[in-house]
């Protein structure tokens, strides 16, 4: 089940994640990570490393408009690999996504079904100009058809008056 607005900010009070700023562009899952520098004297001191994180404008085909957002290269590679910032928030795993990308994904979601009723109102709205087309056409060579042969038949009915007469029977021929 994918969340909804309400639901989506209900989860925002509940995230216990040390490193909250991933929820807040696509980062694709990556984290603030830990470690210690070790030089040669042995001397261990704790430092951490941040994820390589850039803002940019990504253009979404269903929002119809630039979506500004901060992002990691990971999540920027992985939505060239998807062909696209729409199909990235699709296809994505929700726990990939953090909250900003699930805002988004909602966003997207909602838009390619505003289309796809517009579209399949748009496709019945063709599909009865066409069946009414469609009808006119098959009338209009009905209308043909017995126009045809009704002259076809007052054709016969000429041809057989002009060799027998006006009458509808031969003449008869007298054998004095």
């Amino acid at each position: 089940m994918f969340p909804t607005p309400p639901i989506l900010a209900s989860a925002l009070s509940k995230i216990s994640t040390p490193f909250r700023r991933s929820q807040l562009g696509l980062f694709h899952g990556k984290t603030k990570q830990y470690g210690n520098n070790v030089p040669h004297s042995k001397h261990k001191t704790r430092r951490t490393w941040l994820p390589n994180v850039h803002t940019k404008r990504l253009t979404s085909d269903a929002l119809g408009r630039d979506v500004k957002v901060k992002l990691t290269t990971r999540a920027l590679k992985s939505i060239n690999k998807h062909g696209g910032v729409d199909n990235y928030l699709l296809r994505t795993k929700p726990d990939l996504l953090g909250i900003e990308g699930m805002r988004l994904r909602i966003l997207v979601r909602e838009q390619l079904d505003v289309k796809r009723t517009e579209d399949e109102a748009l496709a019945q709205a063709e599909a009865k100009i066409q069946l009414e087309k469609e009808m006119k056409e098959a009338k209009q060579k009905r209308r043909a058809k017995v126009a045809h042969a009704r002259k076809s038949r007052e054709a016969k009915l000429n041809i057989s008056e002009g060799i027998f007469g006006s009458g509808s029977t031969p003449p008869r021929v007298d054998a004095s």
